[in-house]
């Protein structure tokens, strides 16, 4: 019978559920339990799609096209699963598919209610996914905090689950903040108290209560946070401040947590196999270089933006053996002072992200211009790999003004142009090209030496593509298309072999980046910027002698 997690969250938002979440999957995962994660989302969004990152993050991609929460991201990484979009629940299509069904007569006249019939297309959902999934645990993160409006249906329906799954197969996860002040050094669980006071208000006793602290906590805040909360102190465990998320599934499991969990819910008492996983983190705790990037973007004040990117420079830095520090430049800033490009000659490469409009694109162009004509390690990732191809037709090829339809609609030189299939598109949800689409690779190409194979399949999130009538010009001047669409009408891959390492793609590699199993262009990138360093290097040394 199919066991149910689900992990909530007080004090405020952002405190770390998402991570708990995965760690718990990962205890279970290490000892050979099958396990999936959905997140919920209180929010009216039908999907994460339209939103901005600075409001709630990156877009995440699933391989089926879902625009969904950055916390699914974390489960694939964690998990090293696949996860489809329906795996993602909000508020919007629960309400969405509740009307649909008014609308059709489904409920024979009656009154449409929040209970039952808004708690019961959530149960339905979850419990679909477990079912679909054919998993022995189904992790449901409930997101926002305890006590806000819109979760309360959720929270809800995760309360009567426990009445109809019973006792032995549902399991009350609580992540709560425990600060400590900043004068004497105390450990305060009252905050924590009162969100365990709210949830068993709403009807649900947790099982087992995860405290957000700093530090770990001591035996006097554990006493407390047990004796409140009403469980026993072997329930009780900390996720402090680590170096590396990646560690917390470690430190979780040596308090016990692991183990608990599968005594509560009556699985078979396993020993974990953490042999992989340790060597990863390993890696990760005892780097032999170092790497400076450059991230010039338009969302660099919200390191969330980019979490996914992020996250894939740190697999690709464990496989280098290297730390791979980056620095978020704000485009804008390029923009309005030029002279500022300079100040880039201070590291080992520069990444150029994704993003959409046309706030800061000169600057990110003058960033990959200066990369290009310093031969400067390079990558660029989805509106990066469009701005590589704009700047190239300004500079290399010397067409004026060339440009993104996006960006000016009334340029001379379209050279990057809206997919004809988003003609007329009116709606912007879910209507871009979506998901995991093949990429054929061809030799003899850093693609090919990268992915050591002549035919991929990579996740995308675009509107715009390389305009077919420039092909032809811009390979002239040097450019090289290496991966294309299976039917040749897209460009997927570019690359400058004149360079020491010149590298865009249309797609988002780090969708698909896992720890010990980082994404080939992240590590190629990693990779190169440490031998151009190297290479520097040797070169003063010899000037010197």
């Amino acid at each position: 019978m199919v066991k149910f997690v689900f992990v909530t969250g007080g004090v405020l938002s952002s405190v770390g559920k998402g991570i708990v979440t995965s760690s718990i999957g990962k205890m279970l995962q290490v000892r050979g339990f099958k396990v999936t994660a959905i997140k919920i989302d209180p929010y009216v969004n039908v999907d994460a799609g339209t939103m901005n990152p600075y409001i709630h993050g990156e877009v995440y991609v699933t391989d089926d096209g879902g625009e969904t929460d950055l916390d699914l991201g974390g489960y694939e990484r964690f998990l090293n699963i696949n996860l489809p979009k329906e795996n993602n629940i909000t508020t919007g299509q629960i309400y969405k598919a509740v009307i649909n069904e008014e609308r059709r007569g489904d409920f024979l006249g009656r009154c449409v209610q929040i209970v039952p019939h808004v708690t019961n297309e959530i149960k339905h959902r979850i419990r679909l996914i477990g079912e679909r999934s054919k998993v022995d645990v189904v992790l449901t993160e409930c997101g926002g905090t305890v006590g806000d409006i819109e979760g309360l249906p959720f929270l809800e329906a995760i309360r009567q689950m426990r009445l109809e799954e019973g006792f032995d197969n549902t399991l009350y996860a609580h992540v709560a903040l425990v600060p400590i002040l900043d004068f004497s050094g105390e450990m305060k669980t009252k905050p924590l108290q009162h969100s365990v006071n709210e949830l068993r208000r709403i009807g649900i006793q947790p099982d087992t209560i995860v405290a957000r602290c700093k530090k770990m906590i001591d035996s006097e805040a554990l006493r407390k946070i047990a004796l409140f909360g009403t469980i026993p102190e072997n329930a009780v465990f900390c996720s402090y401040n680590v170096d590396f998320i990646y560690q917390v599934p470690l430190i979780l499991d040596e308090q016990g947590m692991g183990e608990y969990i599968c005594k509560r819910l009556r699985l078979e008492n396993r020993k974990p196999q953490w042999g992989e996983w340790n060597q990863f983190v390993d890696s990760l705790k005892n780097p032999r270089f170092k790497v400076k990037i450059a991230l010039v973007g338009k969302y660099a004040g919200l390191v969330d933006s980019y979490v996914s990117m992020n996250e894939a420079f740190r697999h690709a830095g464990a496989t280098c053996q290297a730390q791979v520090l980056i620095d978020y430049i704000e485009a804008e800033n390029l923009e309005r002072d030029p002279s500022k490009l300079k100040l880039l000659k201070r590291y080992d490469g520069i990444f150029i992200p994704y993003g959409f409009g046309p706030r800061g694109t000169e600057g990110k162009m003058g960033a990959i211009r200066f990369a290009r004509e310093n031969d400067t390690p390079f990558l660029g990732i989805c509106y990066g790999f469009q701005l590589a191809v704009v700047e190239f037709a300004r500079n290399a090829c010397e067409l004026e003004e060339a440009n993104s339809t996006e960006i000016n609609p009334d340029t001379p030189h379209p050279v990057i142009d809206l997919m004809p299939e988003q003609r007329g598109v009116e709606y912007k949800g879910a209507t871009m090209r979506l998901g995991a689409h093949k990429i054929i690779i061809k030799k003899e190409t850093v693609a090919h030496r990268l992915y050591g194979a002549e035919e991929i399949t990579e996740r995308h999130r675009h509107r715009w593509e390389v305009n077919p009538d420039y092909w032809n010009v811009l390979e002239k001047h040097g450019l090289v298309f290496s991966g294309k669409s299976p039917d040749g009408r897209r460009m997927e891959i570019l690359e400058l072999p004149s360079k020491f390492f010149f590298f865009a793609s249309q797609f988002h590699g780090e969708f698909k980046s896992r720890p010990g199993k980082p994404d080939p262009e992240y590590c190629g990138f990693v990779k190169a910027c440490l031998d151009k360093k190297l290479e520097n290097r040797n070169q003063n040394f010899e000037a010197k002698q």
